[in-house]
């Protein structure tokens, strides 16, 4: 972050299995943010521009974007972003993202290529929500060298339960070679059903693995699942093809009472952040030592 710049909250949403809610996610908890006041920013790292189409952009318009951070063809990474309402602004993608990395195969430095361009964007954004592509190449370690935390959107699935494992190996070999400071917040359960009692023991399962980390040094540490869960709904299903965040398509529905629920302790999490790092350190008192007492003639 360039000196004097406010911090940025960098967030990626990563799933390797598509369908499972992490586009929806991306997008409606970043409404989220920005309905709570936040300055915040969709980075579409999918070149099936899913989060791009959510948020009524069509890629086919588009001369410019997410592709062009990689390639420079761009000088200022703030040309590229769209307004798209109070607060919320997308940087969108193109099908051209899936050539990315076969074009930079031989650039020495192709992992921080994201990181460089968030940078310049000067802190104009409190929260960045990056929508990271099913798969784990070279868009992937961009978004996660460039991030400062992981949330994994996820169905409560046996198979789904066992990628998790495979994503967070992913997560620490990223943070040992390229972004130490790089943690999981945790997992999202995404159309979400607690009647099934398979449903309920893999959350339990999941709780209990992140349950048995907190001694360990590693990226999830701390992880945790995210509450609420978010329910299954059709609104959020529908919303995507009206090119709508699910507050502006249906904001009574369920997913938008979930959507807002889960974004509030993140919120309030990063204010108290916030007001620590503004605050002043308390000053030390020092307590001088008596001098000793003079030492008078023998006698």
């Amino acid at each position: 972050m360039p000196d004097g710049a406010r911090p940025v909250r960098v967030i990626a949403l990563m799933n390797q299995k598509g369908g499972v809610g992490k586009t929806t996610t991306t997008v409606n908890l970043a409404a989220a943010f920005a309905r709570a006041g936040k300055d915040t920013l969709v980075v579409d790292l999918d070149p099936q521009a899913h989060a791009t189409l959510h948020l009524g952009v069509d890629p086919g318009t588009l001369e410019h974007s997410a592709y062009d951070l990689f390639t420079g063809d761009v000088p200022d990474p703030a040309s590229l972003v769209r307004e798209i309402g109070p607060k919320l602004s997308l940087l969108p993608a193109t099908t051209d993202l899936a050539g990315v990395e076969s074009e930079l195969a031989a650039s020495p430095d192709r992992q921080r290529l994201l990181e460089r361009a968030l940078d310049r964007l000067g802190g104009r954004y409190e929260f960045v929500l990056i929508d990271c592509p099913p798969s784990l190449g070279l868009l992937t370690v961009n978004a996660l060298a460039a991030a400062r935390e992981v949330i994994i959107p996820m169905q409560a699935h046996f198979l789904a339960l066992q990628g998790v494992g495979k994503l967070l190996e992913t997560v620490q070999i990223v943070s040992r070679g390229v972004n130490p400071r790089l943690r999981v917040t945790g997992v999202v359960l995404c159309m979400h059903d607690p009647s099934s009692t398979h449903t309920r023991e893999v959350v339990s399962d999941l709780e209990a693995f992140f349950d048995a980390g907190r001694e360990q040094e590693t990226p999830w540490r701390f992880a945790r699942v995210l509450r609420p869960a978010i329910r299954r709904n059709i609104k959020l299903a529908e919303c995507p093809s009206f090119g709508k965040t699910i507050f502006d398509y249906a904001p009574d529905a369920p997913g938008a009472q979930d959507y807002a629920a889960l974004a509030e302790p993140l919120v309030k999490e990063w204010n108290l952040l916030m007001a620590r790092l503004a605050s002043p350190p308390a000053p030390t008192v020092t307590i001088a030592s008596p001098a000793p007492a003079p030492t008078g003639a023998a006698g």
